[in-house]
């Protein structure tokens, strides 16, 4: 498979073991053996079962909470690195932090370049991810970012559906160059939701600019955290005289009761990846795996070949 004679293992944290067992099974090979002793008081360390002497490591894990998942992250880099890895690469499915990209009052911490550090202390010489919420955070690194999108998942389900008067959404005004990217793909208008909100999570009023009268709408996002933007801009335009409404977002954070508000709301369909296991299953919530996609970008960064063929939007 190689271009060269240096050998490749996947191996998974444990929050991210559902989706690392696909990413392997999708690139033809086994699944690394890992395991992790924890002790009386929470503390745990994570060990490679397996040599990983002289090989490259990826590791899959994603960084949702709880932090431990960070954590997890780390040490397994570390561990890998002190194993004599010839380089070691973070698969990030889900970048946690990325929302702390940029001070935006004063007196806060930059999280996102917190956790860059942490990764590159601890010894990655690159990293893979998913949808960031902010492109930027490429920058934080200063090792290589192969920053791939969901739009070559999610452009081959929503031409499936086959739905006429198509209009492409984005929930929130700091949603439109992504919203935009696919409705220019896709060649449809464009419609952009604005939002007040008091103190975070809480959406307080939300107006739709554009005209949504008898049409089927997909809202693009990268994050659903509590779900209140979304069933908001959703229940807006369904009252605006919308045939319909489905968002498609990369990361399924859905914090607290937010499957059971979606469940409530007008919304037609939610479309997520697996980049983040659901809590429960939901027949209003579909989800698309990043397997196959992830394992493509994975054999060809290991065989020196362009990714540029993984973007479509």
């Amino acid at each position: 498979m190689s271009k060269n004679n240096i050998p490749f293992k996947i191996f998974s944290g444990t929050s991210s073991l559902y989706l690392a067992e696909k990413i392997a099974k999708s690139a033809g090979v086994e699944l690394g053996k890992s395991s992790l002793l924890r002790f009386a008081d929470g503390e745990f360390q994570p060990s490679f079962d397996e040599t990983v002497r002289g090989a490259i490591v990826y590791i899959v894990q994603s960084t949702f909470p709880s932090a431990d998942n960070l954590m997890e992250l780390l040490l397994m880099v570390d561990a890998a690195n002190r194993a004599s890895a010839y380089k070691t690469v973070a698969v990030i499915p889900y970048f946690g932090y990325a929302r702390q990209d940029r001070k935006d009052k004063p007196r806060v911490s930059l999280g996102a370049k917190l956790v860059a550090n942490l990764l590159i202390a601890a010894g990655i010489s690159r990293m893979i991810t998913i949808d960031l919420h902010a492109n930027q955070i490429q920058g934080f690194f200063d090792v290589p970012v192969d920053h791939l999108y969901a739009s070559s998942i999610f452009v081959p389900y929503i031409n499936s559906l086959n739905l006429e008067n198509l209009v492409l959404a984005s929930p929130d005004t700091g949603g439109t160059k992504r919203a935009n990217s696919y409705s220019k793909f896709l060649k449809t208008s464009l419609v952009i939701c604005h939002k007040s909100r008091e103190k975070a999570n809480v959406v307080d009023e939300i107006t739709v600019i554009g005209n949504v009268k008898d049409k089927n709408v997909i809202m693009v996002d990268d994050i659903i955290d509590t779900g209140g933007t979304i069933i908001a801009a959703g229940n807006k335009m369904m009252e605006n005289g919308a045939k319909s409404v489905r968002v498609i977002a990369t990361h399924p954070v859905l914090s607290g009761n937010a499957i059971e508000k979606i469940e409530k709301s007008l919304l037609t369909e939610v479309i997520v990846t697996d980049t983040i296991p659901l809590k429960k299953q939901s027949e209003r919530i579909k989800i698309l795996s990043v397997a196959d996609v992830m394992a493509d970008v994975i054999k060809k960064v290991y065989n020196n070949q362009s990714i540029s063929s993984n973007f479509l939007v």
